[in-house]
């Protein structure tokens, strides 16, 4: 008989997944590798001047990936990378956040050439933080949001940080609204949650008491998310009707998701295993990007 798991089993087993993520090598910058070799993904991007490759921020530096199945380590370190979040219109501009390969925290850093090169932008509140969550609005760059024992908020682009307000239990994931720079969104553990009011309250948005896990934002404004136990499923910007999209990934549990900026059906996702997953009809269906 197929018994379904427990949602706050998978759940705790998810939490262990995002802190630990899997082994690797560090490596030196122009190393290249076979794809599945890349392991403990921590963000991902589509990189807009070719849709074919994507950015892959790991614990152990930047990559991007070939046509030929292969990816690159293009960061001139091995740091860990969490809260890697690309810029909405500057195509090379990226920020981050996570652990220098020598330990402690990095900041709030930034890159204005791919990924390469890397530099503090600001400490944040109570810092150097860590942000394993953190996004960039699409509706106003200069608005950012990041977790760091509260949520935190940008105006200015990063370099300069205030408390918003408490976050919800157990957050997984953040991402901001790309039509209004005040929304922002929560995965947790107690499923997905909403703040209207720039991160200082929160509300909960449907699918409470099942973990989810991802949730992110489209160019157009919608929002898409994995839910434990239902699958993919997306709601317009305006209200959260969540409708499914897919729920054939088997154990398999999305972390995180993009967009190609030209192809809006055309996604990218990435497992708790760091497995990358391609759909070219708007997430209906799933194969796993060559290696």
């Amino acid at each position: 008989m197929n018994r379904r798991k427990n949602p706050l089993i998978i759940a705790a087993a998810l939490a262990l997944a995002i802190a630990l993520g899997t082994t690797a090598q560090p490596s030196e910058a122009g190393e290249r590798v076979p794809l599945a070799k890349v392991s403990h993904i921590h963000g991902i991007a589509v990189d807009p001047a070719d849709p074919q490759r994507l950015y892959l921020a790991t614990h152990y530096g930047v990559w991007l990936t070939s046509a030929d199945g292969t990816a690159e380590r293009i960061s001139d370190n091995d740091n860990d990378y969490m809260g890697f979040s690309p810029h909405p219109s500057e195509a090379v501009t990226f920020l981050a956040s996570g652990h220098p390969s020598t330990g402690g925290n990095m900041g709030v850093i930034v890159s204005k050439d791919g990924a390469r090169t890397w530099q503090l932008l600001a400490d944040g509140i109570e810092g150097p933080v860590d942000f394993h969550a953190m996004d960039v609005s699409a509706a106003d760059p200069n608005v950012v949001y990041g977790l760091y024992g509260s949520v935190q908020v940008s105006r200015d682009g990063g370099k300069s940080w205030t408390v918003a307000g408490s976050p919800p239990t157990d957050v997984f994931d953040l991402a901001a609204s790309a039509v209004n720079p005040d929304i922002v969104y929560a995965a947790t553990r107690n499923g997905l949650m909403a703040s209207f009011d720039g991160g200082k309250t929160w509300k909960a948005a449907g699918t409470e008491g099942q973990p989810a896990s991802m949730v992110e934002t489209a160019p157009d404004g919608t929002v898409y998310a994995f839910v434990l136990g239902s699958g993919l499923m997306k709601a317009p910007a305006a209200a959260l009707a969540w409708q499914p999209i897919a729920n054939t990934f088997g154990e398999q549990i999305l972390l995180h998701m993009a967009f190609d900026p030209a192809n809006p059906k055309r996604m990218f996702a990435v497992t708790e295993k760091s497995k990358i997953l391609t759909s070219t009809d708007g997430g209906k269906s799933w194969a796993a990007m060559s290696s």
